[in-house]
Protein backbone atom coordinates (compact mmCIF):
# COMPACT_ATOMS: atom_id res chain seq x y z
CA UNK A 1 0.00 0.00 0.00
CA UNK A 2 1.73 3.48 -0.88
CA UNK A 3 2.51 6.15 1.89
CA UNK A 4 -0.29 8.19 1.20
CA UNK A 5 -3.18 5.39 1.03
CA UNK A 6 -6.14 5.94 3.76
CA UNK A 7 -6.55 3.50 6.44
CA UNK A 8 -9.82 3.02 6.62
CA UNK A 9 -12.34 3.43 9.75
CA UNK A 10 -14.81 -0.12 8.32
CA UNK A 11 -18.04 1.56 8.21
CA UNK A 12 -20.49 -0.88 7.28
CA UNK A 13 -22.10 -0.82 4.55
CA UNK A 14 -25.48 -0.19 3.62
CA UNK A 15 -28.23 0.40 0.65
CA UNK A 16 -27.56 4.24 0.75
CA UNK A 17 -27.37 7.09 -1.83
CA UNK A 18 -24.80 9.44 -0.86
CA UNK A 19 -22.75 12.50 -2.38
CA UNK A 20 -19.06 11.34 -2.88
CA UNK A 21 -17.62 13.98 -0.77
CA UNK A 22 -19.89 12.98 1.86
CA UNK A 23 -18.96 9.35 1.01
CA UNK A 24 -15.19 9.50 1.73
CA UNK A 25 -15.24 11.60 4.57
CA UNK A 26 -17.43 8.78 6.40
CA UNK A 27 -15.55 5.88 5.59
CA UNK A 28 -11.78 7.68 6.03
CA UNK A 29 -12.50 10.76 8.29
CA UNK A 30 -11.26 12.75 6.21
CA UNK A 31 -13.28 15.86 6.25
CA UNK A 32 -15.84 17.20 3.28
CA UNK A 33 -13.87 20.33 2.18
CA UNK A 34 -10.57 18.45 1.71
CA UNK A 35 -12.11 15.47 -1.09
CA UNK A 36 -12.29 18.41 -3.53
CA UNK A 37 -8.37 18.71 -3.43
CA UNK A 38 -8.58 14.16 -3.50
CA UNK A 39 -10.61 14.35 -6.59
CA UNK A 40 -8.32 17.40 -8.39
CA UNK A 41 -5.01 15.19 -7.68
CA UNK A 42 -7.16 12.29 -9.39
CA UNK A 43 -6.73 10.12 -6.72
CA UNK A 44 -10.57 8.84 -6.50
CA UNK A 45 -11.83 6.23 -8.79
CA UNK A 46 -15.23 5.39 -9.00
CA UNK A 47 -16.22 2.43 -11.37
CA UNK A 48 -13.04 2.42 -12.84
CA UNK A 49 -13.20 6.44 -13.40
CA UNK A 50 -11.35 9.00 -12.67
CA UNK A 51 -13.99 11.34 -10.38
CA UNK A 52 -14.47 14.86 -10.68
CA UNK A 53 -17.15 15.83 -9.17
CA UNK A 54 -17.68 16.16 -5.63
CA UNK A 55 -21.85 15.95 -5.65
CA UNK A 56 -21.64 12.19 -7.68
CA UNK A 57 -24.00 10.06 -6.04
CA UNK A 58 -22.52 6.85 -4.85
CA UNK A 59 -24.94 3.68 -4.20
CA UNK A 60 -24.61 0.09 -2.67
CA UNK A 61 -22.78 -1.37 -5.29
CA UNK A 62 -20.38 1.84 -6.36
CA UNK A 63 -16.75 0.62 -6.52
CA UNK A 64 -14.83 3.58 -4.85
CA UNK A 65 -11.11 3.90 -4.69
CA UNK A 66 -8.78 6.32 -2.96
CA UNK A 67 -5.38 5.99 -4.27
CA UNK A 68 -4.94 1.73 -4.04
CA UNK A 69 -7.15 1.52 -1.14
CA UNK A 70 -10.85 0.36 -1.54
CA UNK A 71 -13.24 2.40 -0.14
CA UNK A 72 -15.95 0.28 -1.22
CA UNK A 73 -15.62 -2.68 -3.64
CA UNK A 74 -19.10 -4.33 -2.68
CA UNK A 75 -20.35 -6.14 -5.84
CA UNK A 76 -24.28 -6.92 -6.41
CA UNK A 77 -25.14 -10.86 -5.58
CA UNK A 78 -28.08 -12.69 -7.04
CA UNK A 79 -28.88 -16.11 -5.95
CA UNK A 80 -31.32 -19.12 -6.65
CA UNK A 81 -30.87 -21.87 -4.49
CA UNK A 82 -32.94 -25.26 -4.25
CA UNK A 83 -33.94 -25.26 -0.49
CA UNK A 84 -34.29 -28.89 1.21
CA UNK A 85 -36.53 -30.10 3.61
CA UNK A 86 -35.80 -29.34 6.94
CA UNK A 87 -33.73 -26.09 6.74
CA UNK A 88 -34.99 -22.66 8.21
CA UNK A 89 -35.50 -19.54 5.17
CA UNK A 90 -33.48 -17.30 7.64
CA UNK A 91 -30.17 -15.42 8.14
CA UNK A 92 -29.65 -17.01 11.81
CA UNK A 93 -31.37 -19.51 14.14
CA UNK A 94 -29.89 -21.31 17.21
CA UNK A 95 -31.76 -24.74 16.59
CA UNK A 96 -31.85 -25.24 13.00
CA UNK A 97 -29.82 -25.17 10.02
CA UNK A 98 -30.50 -21.78 7.99
CA UNK A 99 -30.14 -21.58 4.34
CA UNK A 100 -27.22 -19.33 4.86
CA UNK A 101 -25.86 -22.08 6.37
CA UNK A 102 -26.07 -24.08 3.32
CA UNK A 103 -23.65 -21.36 1.49
CA UNK A 104 -19.86 -21.72 1.08
CA UNK A 105 -19.41 -18.23 0.63
CA UNK A 106 -16.98 -15.36 2.24
CA UNK A 107 -19.54 -13.03 1.91
CA UNK A 108 -22.91 -15.00 2.84
CA UNK A 109 -23.27 -13.12 5.94
CA UNK A 110 -24.30 -10.09 3.32
CA UNK A 111 -27.57 -11.95 2.08
CA UNK A 112 -31.02 -11.99 3.03
CA UNK A 113 -33.81 -13.87 1.91
CA UNK A 114 -36.40 -12.31 -0.71
CA UNK A 115 -39.68 -14.35 -0.64
CA UNK A 116 -38.86 -17.27 2.18
CA UNK A 117 -40.21 -21.28 2.68
CA UNK A 118 -41.75 -22.84 5.35
CA UNK A 119 -39.22 -24.71 7.21
CA UNK A 120 -40.64 -28.49 5.74
CA UNK A 121 -41.34 -26.91 1.85
CA UNK A 122 -38.82 -27.40 -0.92
CA UNK A 123 -37.49 -25.59 -4.22
CA UNK A 124 -36.80 -22.19 -5.36
CA UNK A 125 -35.36 -19.98 -3.13
CA UNK A 126 -33.43 -16.43 -4.09
CA UNK A 127 -30.48 -14.59 -2.02
CA UNK A 128 -29.17 -11.15 -2.20
CA UNK A 129 -27.22 -8.11 -1.17
CA UNK A 130 -29.65 -6.07 -3.45
CA UNK A 131 -32.05 -4.77 -0.84
CA UNK A 132 -33.51 -2.55 -3.74
CA UNK A 133 -33.89 -5.88 -6.14
CA UNK A 134 -35.33 -7.51 -3.42
CA UNK A 135 -37.90 -4.82 -2.42
CA UNK A 136 -39.38 -4.82 -6.12
CA UNK A 137 -39.60 -8.90 -5.83
CA UNK A 138 -41.54 -8.22 -2.82
CA UNK A 139 -44.11 -5.22 -3.33
CA UNK A 140 -47.71 -6.92 -3.48
CA UNK A 141 -48.41 -4.41 -6.77
CA UNK A 142 -46.13 -6.42 -8.75
CA UNK A 143 -48.01 -9.22 -8.49
CA UNK A 144 -45.47 -12.01 -9.05
CA UNK A 145 -46.60 -15.46 -10.22
CA UNK A 146 -45.20 -18.29 -7.84
CA UNK A 147 -45.79 -21.70 -8.97
CA UNK A 148 -45.62 -24.77 -6.65
CA UNK A 149 -46.27 -28.37 -7.37
CA UNK A 150 -48.42 -29.91 -3.76
CA UNK A 151 -48.64 -33.34 -2.97
CA UNK A 152 -51.76 -33.60 -0.52
CA UNK A 153 -53.35 -36.23 1.35
CA UNK A 154 -56.77 -36.97 -0.24
CA UNK A 155 -57.72 -36.91 -3.63
CA UNK A 156 -58.17 -33.50 -6.12
CA UNK A 157 -61.67 -32.64 -7.54
CA UNK A 158 -62.70 -29.76 -9.76
CA UNK A 159 -64.38 -28.29 -6.81
CA UNK A 160 -60.74 -27.83 -6.23
CA UNK A 161 -59.92 -25.79 -9.32
CA UNK A 162 -63.25 -23.58 -8.80
CA UNK A 163 -62.41 -22.40 -5.09
CA UNK A 164 -58.79 -21.41 -6.11
CA UNK A 165 -59.92 -19.83 -9.11
CA UNK A 166 -62.93 -17.73 -6.73
CA UNK A 167 -60.57 -16.40 -4.46
CA UNK A 168 -60.98 -17.66 -0.62
CA UNK A 169 -61.55 -15.54 2.43
CA UNK A 170 -59.17 -15.67 5.40
CA UNK A 171 -61.04 -14.34 8.50
CA UNK A 172 -57.85 -13.35 10.56
CA UNK A 173 -56.88 -11.18 7.78
CA UNK A 174 -60.19 -10.06 6.81
CA UNK A 175 -59.20 -10.52 3.09
CA UNK A 176 -60.28 -12.63 0.62
CA UNK A 177 -57.49 -13.98 -1.42
CA UNK A 178 -56.08 -13.37 -5.63
CA UNK A 179 -58.02 -15.75 -8.18
CA UNK A 180 -55.17 -18.73 -7.78
CA UNK A 181 -54.84 -21.31 -10.99
CA UNK A 182 -54.67 -25.28 -9.86
CA UNK A 183 -53.89 -27.33 -12.35
CA UNK A 184 -54.75 -31.08 -11.30
CA UNK A 185 -52.03 -33.40 -11.95
CA UNK A 186 -52.83 -36.61 -10.77
CA UNK A 187 -55.27 -37.77 -7.86
CA UNK A 188 -52.94 -36.39 -5.00
CA UNK A 189 -50.70 -33.81 -7.04
CA UNK A 190 -51.73 -30.28 -8.23
CA UNK A 191 -50.06 -27.19 -9.62
CA UNK A 192 -50.83 -23.94 -8.20
CA UNK A 193 -49.73 -20.74 -9.18
CA UNK A 194 -50.06 -17.70 -6.86
CA UNK A 195 -49.63 -14.30 -6.97
CA UNK A 196 -49.24 -13.19 -3.51
CA UNK A 197 -47.64 -14.73 0.00
CA UNK A 198 -50.06 -14.60 2.77
CA UNK A 199 -49.17 -16.83 5.78
CA UNK A 200 -48.74 -20.43 4.98
CA UNK A 201 -51.73 -19.23 1.74
CA UNK A 202 -51.35 -22.69 0.14
CA UNK A 203 -51.92 -24.77 3.26
CA UNK A 204 -54.51 -22.89 4.78
CA UNK A 205 -56.42 -22.98 1.05
CA UNK A 206 -56.15 -26.59 1.05
CA UNK A 207 -57.40 -26.66 4.46
CA UNK A 208 -60.12 -25.52 3.89
CA UNK A 209 -61.24 -28.73 2.02
CA UNK A 210 -59.77 -30.53 4.97
CA UNK A 211 -56.61 -31.75 3.22
CA UNK A 212 -53.45 -32.15 4.60
CA UNK A 213 -50.84 -30.68 2.59
CA UNK A 214 -47.86 -33.56 2.61
CA UNK A 215 -45.08 -31.86 0.34
CA UNK A 216 -44.84 -27.95 -1.01
CA UNK A 217 -42.14 -27.69 -3.66
CA UNK A 218 -42.21 -23.82 -5.35
CA UNK A 219 -40.34 -24.20 -8.92
CA UNK A 220 -41.26 -21.04 -10.11
CA UNK A 221 -40.98 -17.37 -9.32
CA UNK A 222 -41.95 -15.16 -12.53
CA UNK A 223 -39.85 -15.81 -15.00
CA UNK A 224 -36.92 -17.95 -13.16
CA UNK A 225 -37.49 -21.76 -12.98
CA UNK A 226 -35.41 -23.26 -10.78
CA UNK A 227 -32.18 -25.09 -12.29
CA UNK A 228 -32.94 -28.38 -12.37
CA UNK A 229 -29.53 -29.87 -11.86
CA UNK A 230 -29.56 -27.79 -8.47
CA UNK A 231 -29.45 -30.68 -6.06
CA UNK A 232 -31.46 -29.77 -2.89
CA UNK A 233 -29.14 -27.01 -0.82
CA UNK A 234 -26.95 -26.44 -3.86
CA UNK A 235 -27.21 -22.94 -5.00
CA UNK A 236 -25.94 -21.01 -8.38
CA UNK A 237 -25.63 -17.42 -8.78
CA UNK A 238 -28.05 -16.08 -11.34
CA UNK A 239 -27.30 -15.82 -15.11
CA UNK A 240 -27.35 -12.19 -16.75
CA UNK A 241 -30.10 -13.43 -19.26
CA UNK A 242 -32.30 -14.38 -16.31
CA UNK A 243 -32.19 -11.28 -14.47
CA UNK A 244 -32.67 -9.50 -17.38
CA UNK A 245 -35.77 -11.40 -18.40
CA UNK A 246 -36.69 -10.40 -14.56
CA UNK A 247 -36.37 -7.48 -14.23
CA UNK A 248 -38.02 -6.88 -17.94
CA UNK A 249 -41.05 -9.01 -17.40
CA UNK A 250 -41.76 -8.56 -13.65
CA UNK A 251 -39.72 -5.53 -12.04
CA UNK A 252 -40.34 -3.21 -14.75
CA UNK A 253 -36.84 -2.15 -14.64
Amino acid sequence: MPSNAVILIGLPLSSYKSRLDRFISRQTGIKRGDVRALLAQGRVRVNGQVAADIAQLITQFSQVWLDDCALQAQTPVYLMLNKPSGVVSATKDKEHTTVIDLLARNDRGQLHIPGRLDFNSTGLLLLTNDGHWSRQLSLPERNIEKVYTVTVAKPLTDDYVAAFAEGMYFEYENVTTLPAQLRIVSDYVAEVSLREGRYHQVKRMFGRFQNEVLALHRHRIGSLELDLSLAPGESRDLALSELAALAASELGF
